[in-house]
């Protein structure tokens, strides 16, 4: 097939990519205001590497954010080291990095500045909630030892939702995951964040809520030191468990919910326990339910064994009588405590069956569920590995059947809470 495409007329005076950058990299390299210049801010973030030390300045308001590096020949003449929420005054001079575009303070010195305004509010914010108690330990709600639905909040388009998702469904396979999604980093995100925690607060199902992401720097995280968040965590009837990822400062969600992890992944496995691990404790109760029943029937033979052979010493027939009516009377009392406890250890028993059970993957399949997999095995996941006239082999509940795919379709049998 031939395409015609019209005629088009490139300016003669078009640069290209690297033609621009050179362009603006000489215009503020050689203007002399830039080379010695002073800058105040707020130390966002800093972070050391071999070749320097890296770090962000950003205004008070938050809007606007400068990239600054002193290199190590550099580092150790700084009077005052950057530190993540300090107001510093630096000197430095403009410079051009072409390969991503960007520019950047080549910092020589810097000069302390008083604490940074950001970090001021986060620390009265911080003390004004630990005054009205939101960050006590008697607060904190104990997790419930074997939820059957657990809410997740977070971005829909993150990491840290897969590995929620993974983490759970490998630990404890046929849990019910409820999705609240919300914006977790911008000027937007604290109130999508409240408006998430509220979805799962109306739906009322959920044991366990998750509000997690990924990490990033301290800017990133600026919506989870939010009063109106750490009020919604704080009030939630839910107990909470914050995976928020980050490195180094902890957030005041971490301080106000129930249980604090450092990643959405640790997270999920807080929210349930691992099934393998439910399984060896009821063998191990079965195991010791067992030799308990052995040892107190051993006692009973053995004291049996004691009254025979006194009766068969006594020599006067009342005396004889006695010990047969004693006997008899002991035997009674024994058989009615052994069959009282075996019928105690017996319900035990079926009644940690019957919770096996439940977490057993083949019942899933018996209501009606079933397990797709492609000819070569491997298991079907999502409608996007799949082709057209391709087959698949499903696992039913009793036997399987080959079918042949007709159609696709991406949609999500997932629940999505949305308001």
């Amino acid at each position: 097939m031939t395409s015609h495409l019209p005629n088009l007329l490139v300016p003669e005076t078009a640069v290209s990519v690297a033609g621009l950058t050179a362009s603006l990299q000489t215009l503020l390299e050689q203007e002399e205001t830039l080379q010695q210049v002073w800058v105040t801010g707020e130390v966002s973030s800093a972070s050391r590497y071999p070749s320097g030390l890296f770090f962000t300045l950003q205004d008070p308001e938050g809007k606007a954010a400068l990239s600054c590096v002193a290199w190590n020949t550099s580092v150790h003449k700084l009077f005052k080291q950057p530190v993540s929420g300090e107001q510093i005054v630096v000197l430095g001079s403009i410079r051009v990095y072409p390969p991503r575009g960007q520019y950047q303070l080549i910092v020589t010195q810097a000069l302390p500045g008083g604490e940074g305004l950001q970090a001021l509010r986060y620390r009265q914010i911080r003390d004004r909630l630990a005054a009205e108690g939101l960050f006590d330990p008697q607060r904190k709600r104990p997790l419930p030892a074997h939820p059957t639905i657990v809410a997740a909040i977070t971005s829909p388009q993150a990491a840290a939702w897969g590995d929620i998702q993974r983490t759970l469904k490998r630990r404890y396979p046929g849990l019910k995951v409820l999705f609240s999604p919300a914006l977790v980093q911008g000027n937007q995100a604290p109130e999508s964040l409240v408006a998430a925690i509220e979805r799962v607060k109306r739906d009322g199902r959920a044991q366990v809520l998750i509000v997690a992401r990924g990490g990033g720097a301290t800017e990133d995280l600026a919506c989870f030191n939010d009063e109106r968040v750490v009020r919604a965590i704080a009030n939630s009837p839910i107990p909470v468990i914050a995976g928020i990822g980050h490195q180094r400062d902890e957030t005041l969600a971490d301080l106000v919910a129930d249980v604090c992890v450092p990643t959405p992944t640790a997270a999920a496995v807080q929210a349930v326990p691992e099934l393998a691990m439910l399984e060896a404790e009821y063998q191990e109760l079965r195991e010791s339910l067992h030799l308990a029943m052995q040892h107190r029937l051993e006692q009973d033979r053995d004291r049996l064994r004691s009254l025979r052979y006194r009766l068969r010493r006594l020599q006067v027939d009342r005396q004889i009588q006695q010990e047969i009516n004693a006997l008899t009377w002991k035997r009674h009392q024994l058989i009615q405590l052994s069959n009282q406890r075996l019928q105690n250890a017996t319900q035990h028993c079926q009644h940690l069956q019957q919770k096996l059970a439940t977490l057993d993957p083949h019942r899933i399949l018996q209501r009606g569920y079933a397990i797709v997999r492609q000819s070569q095995g491997n298991l079907v996941r999502s409608s996007s590995e799949l082709q057209l006239e391709q087959e698949l082999v499903v696992e039913l509940g009793q036997g399987q059947v080959t079918v042949k795919v007709t159609g696709l379709s991406n949609s999500s049998n997932r629940d999505i809470l949305n308001t």
